[in-house]
């Protein structure tokens, strides 16, 4: 009785080193794999299989519509936002799986005012045609114009499961999150700068000057009611 209860005690020990060895064999696994997507990165295009090749098979451009303008960009704003973007999974450490990005983002912002809003009356002339009097539209923004050229990705920090996942594909949503988030905080940034008032001011020197030189002696240029 004595040896069977010995012979049981020591039944798990097999079990115990085969999950030792499973354990094992996974890590050396995602170690191989690690170290061959750095050395095949490391080899010349040419000789390593994973490199890229880019093909321009795009078609030409089709116009679609055309439309009359009647805008005077009267200020334009140049910013720099750097986006930290981190993902984290609730229970795993950040260097097990998670990522965190470093954006450069560089894009400009217009301010323009729209002619084609001067509501009717907006322009009231003496009658000897010596005064005028122009109630002029609020400047407004232009949606973002994100630089692609200088816009970046400055550094990428990968948990373990994320190098394996991006060893083997691509997700191309990572990046265009990046650029809505950049385009977002410089919009933000411009219509907190002030670039509006500037537009203002250099469209009422622009009708003020050219009005002027039109003839009239007396220029007065008023905001719009909203």
């Amino acid at each position: 009785m004595a040896r069977s209860a010995q012979e049981n005690a020591e039944t798990p020990a097999p079990r115990r080193r085969g999950a030792r060895t499973l354990v094992l064999a996974v890590v050396l696994t995602v170690a191989v794999v690690i170290a061959g997507q750095q050395m095949l990165r490391m080899l010349p295009g040419r000789l390593n299989p994973f490199a890229e090749e880019t093909k321009d098979r795009s078609g030409p451009a089709l116009l679609q519509s055309i439309r009359d303008l009647a805008r005077f960009e009267s200020a334009s704003g140049s910013f720099q936002v750097i986006v930290d973007l981190e993902k984290d999974a609730k229970f795993l450490p950040g260097s097990v799986r998670g990522t965190r990005t470093l954006f450069v983002g560089n894009g400009s912002v217009d301010a323009y005012v729209d002619f084609s809003k001067l509501a009717a009356g907006g322009v009231t002339v003496n009658a000897d045609r010596t005064a005028a009097t122009v109630r002029l539209p609020r400047a407004q923004l232009e949606p973002t114009n994100l630089d692609p050229k200088r816009s970046y990705v400055f550094s990428t920090q990968r948990g373990l499961t994320n190098r394996i996942g991006d060893f083997f594909s691509s997700n191309p949503n990572n990046q265009q999150q990046l650029y809505v988030l950049a385009s977002q905080k410089i919009q933000t940034a411009a219509a907190e700068s002030g670039l509006q008032n500037r537009a203002d001011q250099n469209a009422k020197a622009m009708l003020t000057n050219m009005l002027k030189a039109l003839g009239f002696k007396t220029v007065t240029i008023q905001p719009a009611s909203q």
